[in-house]
């Protein structure tokens, strides 16, 4: 009864996924007299370079085949992305910033250890599932900007923190069998990364089923009496 349960509340937190930001969105200027408003999405245009670099790799990419796959024309699209630069910043902000603050919430909630486990785990998932387009697109940094790279760089430390901290709490509980914690944040941060590498939708694993089976691999059962 106590697993279904369990699987219920994954399941709640899954379907809700990451918020969005109303900021991610522009307009892309100012329209002529007359015409229409084209509004430029930055996260169709994130989600659109992230499909080309995952069908094509890194010269896929370029603002005449994200204003294709758009419907859009290069001049409406260039006002607001105006070099391929421009698209992996969008990437790199579509990639780690709702992560960050979904993260940094849930470590505000000061949870019990096996919970805020449980849930980082599952937050983890869901950014792999939602960003599995182009989330290798900054692992090894190959056809991206110095500047971009770094910025990666230093956000993988700073949620790599994050999730030291959650697993000390766990280990101190008794959550996690105790280890040396570096190493097991480092082995279970492969772990849910790897979901963006194998998930495919056909296969009809939800994001709860996931999460419940990872959480079962690492999590330190009560002996049975």
């Amino acid at each position: 009864m106590a697993g279904k349960v369990e699987t219920e509340r994954l399941k709640n937190r899954s379907d809700r996924g990451l918020a969005v930001p109303k900021a991610t969105r522009s307009t892309g200027g100012t329209r002529a007299p007359g015409r229409p408003r084209k509004e430029i999405d930055l996260l169709e245009v994130a989600d659109t370079a992230g499909r080309l670099f995952a069908e094509g790799g890194y010269d896929a990419v370029s603002i005449e085949a994200v204003a294709e796959q758009l419907s859009v024309s290069r001049a409406t699209l260039y006002r607001t992305v105006p070099t391929k630069e421009r698209l992996l910043d969008i990437l790199f902000e579509r990639s780690t910033q709702n992560l960050d603050e979904a993260v940094t919430a849930l470590i505000a909630e000061h949870r019990e250890p096996a919970d805020e486990l449980t849930e980082l785990v599952c937050l983890h998932i869901n950014a792999a599932i939602e960003t599995r387009h182009y989330m290798a697109v900054f692992f090894g940094g190959a056809g991206v900007s110095q500047d971009v790279y770094q910025r990666w760089q230093k956000f993988s430390h700073s949620y790599e923190q994050r999730w030291l901290g959650v697993v000390k709490r766990a280990m101190g509980a008794n959550v996690l069998h105790w280890g040396d914690p570096v190493l097991t944040t480092r082995l279970l941060l492969g772990m849910v990364i790897w979901v963006s590498r194998w998930y495919r939708g056909s296969e009809k694993f939800t994001a709860a089923q996931i999460t419940e089976t990872a959480v079962g691999l690492i999590r330190q059962h009560a002996p049975q009496d």
